[in-house]
């Protein structure tokens, strides 16, 4: 990812502006990429920017839940599944709007919340942390080679319980390894609701604003279920 710098700004002079900018993104310079603009979108103000990594060919609709998780808090980038398309996306992204270069966020649910971990393991310089819904740490994998980075890197991991009722073990290994390497992890445990239900990502939004900001948002859950 190029190194940070200003970019030039979308055109947003009124309201009218600004939601047509919104309804045209991903028609006019996205690529294969889903973008999601907040609601009032300011070019003046640089935001958090969350990328969405998703399983291949799944139904996940990135709208949905960032409704369910926040309508004005962030940006957000659902990119293609392969990783040079998740850099070709999040380089597009912002270049075109206004992005804080170090507030950065990988997010993924399943299987793509491990890959959320392996990649930011992989590029600590490049991401503020992670957000991982339901898929495990890959802790067998040699990943922590920049462990020092690493370990200034929050991290969130969203479980349900009854998954962790059949299966403790990733959990337990995961916690013993960030215990012995002095990494941040925050484990959050759910027992009802799937990994992108309202209440679910509500609570990922408090957290992210908790990191963001140090001050604690209520949990106000946005959108329809």
């Amino acid at each position: 990812m190029s190194p940070a710098r200003r970019h030039p700004q979308p055109s947003a002079a009124n309201g009218a502006g600004r939601r047509k900018l919104s309804r045209n993104l991903a028609a006019n310079w996205t690529g294969d990429a889903r973008v999601f603009v907040p609601q009032g979108y300011e070019p003046g103000y640089d935001y958090p920017l969350l990328v969405w990594l998703s399983n291949d060919g799944d139904s996940f609709d990135l709208g949905r839940a960032m409704a369910r998780l926040s309508l004005r808090n962030f940006v957000a980038v659902q990119p293609a599944r392969d990783g040079a398309a998740m850099w070709r996306a999040i380089d597009r992204v912002t270049d075109r709007l206004s992005i804080h270069p170090r507030r950065i966020w990988l997010v993924g649910h399943g299987s793509s919340g491990t890959d959320a971990f392996r990649t930011a393991c992989q590029h600590p310089d490049a991401f503020a942390g992670v957000v991982s819904l339901g898929g495990d740490f890959p802790h067998s994998e040699p990943i922590l080679g920049r462990l020092a980075e690493v370990r200034r890197m929050p991290m969130l991991l969203c479980s349900q319980a009854a998954a962790l009722a059949a299966n403790p073990i990733p959990l337990d290994r995961t916690l013993r390894l960030f215990h012995s390497c002095g990494g941040t992890l925050t484990v959050r445990i759910y027992q009802q609701g799937s990994c992108l239900s309202r209440a679910t990502l509500a609570d990922v939004n408090r957290w992210l604003m908790d990191e963001l900001c140090g001050a604690t948002v209520p949990l106000q859950p946005h959108g329809a279920a």
